[in-house]
Formats: C-alpha cells, sequence, structure tokens
C-alpha cells in the first residue's frame, strides 16, 4: 500500500506546563494554573565520572543548559563534557542521559581525555559500529559488534568522541549525518578517526557507589524531568512498560534501517503514531515532525507495526 506523504498541513504540538522551576502564569487570572500552588524547586546532583565532589545543578530546561550547570559547578569548559551517565560514573550506554531524567537520578559527567588518531581499512561494507551522539554536537560510538573491522582496532572503544573523519571536523553533527558518512566510504578505502576517549579514573571499581549520601538512594522514581531543544522542561510520568518496551523496539529498527541507536528519536515516533488509525496517517504524522529523514515505506510499515502490537497490548 503506497504511502501519502504529501499534501499536508502541519500541525501545532500543544506545549504542556510543568517548568524546572515553578513560575506563576496566567498573568490575568484566566487559567486554572494561576491558582495552584508553583511547581517544586528540582535539584539533582552530579559528579564527574572519573572522580571528583558532588556538586549541585538545577534551573535547566534543555541538555545544554544542564552541561552549563555542570560546567558551572565544576568549574570547567561546557565543552569539555562529551556525555553523561545516570546513576553510574562507568561508560555505560544502556544508562546514557537523553531526553528523560529520573527526579531521583544522579548524574556523572563524563569529560574529555586522551586524544587518538586511528586508520581504519573499511575491508567490509559495513564497520560494525553504532553512533549516537549527546544532544549539542558531539557524536560517540554507541555500541561495536563482535567481529566487525572496528573491533579489530583496539584502540578504538565505546564511548570514544569522533571529532574529525578524514580531516573533517564534525563536531556539531548529529549522529545520524555521522553515520552516513561513515556508511558512504568505499569499500577497502583507508580512512582516518580522529577520537577523544572520555577520561577515566585510576582505579573504577571503589567508584562503583559513587554518589550515595547517608540515607539517599541513587536510582530513579516513577516521575521523569523531560528535556526538550525547545519550550520549557516538564516533570511527566514514567511510561508503562508495553510503552517503554514499544520504544525499545522501534530503537532496534533505527538500528537496522539507519545504523543508529536514538532512544528520543523512538519516542517521538511512538507519540507521533500512538493515536493514528493506519500507516498513512502515521505516514503524514512523521513527515510532519522528522520530514528531514525521509524514511523509507519499509522502514515505516515496521515502526507502524511495533506501534500497533503496543496498542493491541493497552498501553
Amino acid at each position: 500500500m503506497p504511502l501519502r506523504l504529501r499534501g499536508k498541513k502541519k500541525a501545532k504540538s500543544k506545549e504542556t506546563a510543568g517548568l524546572v522551576k515553578g513560575e506563576p502564569t496566567g498573568a490575568g487570572g484566566g487559567s486554572p494554573s494561576a491558582s495552584r500552588a508553583p511547581a517544586r524547586r528540582l535539584v539533582f546532583h552530579a559528579q564527574l565520572a572519573h572522580g571528583s565532589a558532588t556538586g549541585r545543578v538545577e534551573g535547566f530546561s534543555s541538555i545544554q543548559e544542564l552541561y552549563a550547570q555542570i560546567a558551572g559547578a565544576f568549574e570547567i569548559s561546557p565543552s569539555e563534557i562529551l556525555y553523561c551517565t545516570l546513576n553510574t560514573p562507568r561508560i555505560d550506554m544502556e544508562r546514557l542521559l537523553g531526553g528523560q531524567l529520573g527526579l531521583e537520578d544522579f548524574i556523572f559527567a563524563h569529560v574529555k581525555g586522551i586524544k587518538k588518531e586511528v586508520n581504519v581499512c573499511k575491508s567490509e561494507d559495513s564497520l560494525g559500529v553504532t553512533i549516537t551522539d549527546n544532544g549539542v554536537g558531539y557524536a560517540f560510538i554507541k555500541r561495536i559488534k563482535d567481529g566487525g573491522v572496528i573491533d579489530s582496532i583496539k584502540t578504538i572503544c565505546v564511548g570514544d568522541h569522533i571529532e574529525s573523519i578524514n580531516g573533517e571536523n564534525i563536531v556539531g553533527w548529529r549522529h545520524y549525518d555521522v553515520a552516513k558518512k561513515l556508511k558512504e566510504l568505499k569499500k577497502e578505502e583507508l580512512f582516518t578517526m580522529n577520537l577523544i576517549e572520555p577520561k577515566k579514573a585510576f582505579e573504577i571499581e571503589p567508584r562503583s557507589k559513587a554518589g550515595k549520601s547517608s540515607g539517599e538512594k541513587i536510582g530513579s522514581g516513577r516521575a521523569t524531568l523531560r528535556l526538550r531543544s525547545k519550550g520549557p522542561a516538564t516533570v511527566e510520568e514514567m511510561p508503562s512498560e508495553t510503552k517503554a518496551k514499544a520504544i525499545e523496539k522501534i530503537d532496534d529498527v533505527l538500528e537496522l534501517y539507519l545504523g543508529i541507536r536514538d532512544i528520543d528519536l523512538a519516542t517521538t515516533m511512538f507519540e507521533a503514531g500512538k493515536d493514528k488509525v493506519n500507516p498513512d496517517e502515521f505516514a503524514v504524522a512523521l513527515d510532519e515532525t522528522l520530514g528531514d529523514f525521509a524514511f523509507p515505506d519499509e522502514f515505516v510499515f515496521d515502526v507502524w507495526g511495533v506501534i500497533g502490537d503496543a496498542k493491541r497490548r493497552g498501553l
């Protein structure tokens, strides 16, 4: 069945309330929220992953603002922060900070460490690597496939930031652009990558319980802070188990078709399709929300299948 992707009007998304810092709204007194008590002040705790004292961060609505807060707390430049993990100082790609932050989550910031230049021969069609990014311009390696081209080069590690490819600076690129550039390299081509690995502690094991204080538990509660590239951050309930599994499956489809994993992109796609009744409506919604991607029809049908299955199970 062909997908009709043209002749549509873009719908404006509704902005939700719930600022990081509670502020009264509705100055004219007409809004019901004007009579409500201000939202509670949200304060998070953070450490540098290689070792530091604990700092406090608050009043941020985006990843960029969070990085600025962390940088200020530890007197470093925001550009030194590669990415953050939640509730562990380890380079754990399953605990990367994305667009959501649990209200009880403890933040560990991984900063720039050793620079390295690596020559790679693309001996296979696929390099066997998954790329992601931190949302503010740094792409890095999220996963390395066992037995792949990159796996054979032991100086390349999960968590390494890709600074340039063949001398071309890619700072500021999204992960899918970096993945596309690597995919477009010809088989048997020799290319160079400049990488920056995150700074590491001399002893990681004693840091496994870092961040806990007396009477305080590190973990994620049922509510999360949703960080947005535009508009204020909002406090939301944790997704249901069915929804969370569906989003994870969409992330798998993204990796299968595009060679990327992006839980925020997968979440956006799920939200675009959860109230649609057929794949054509879903395709239109995707085009309105994520038109720059030009997803193939097969990809759209596979994602629609995941959403449809989740809807049948009950969200």
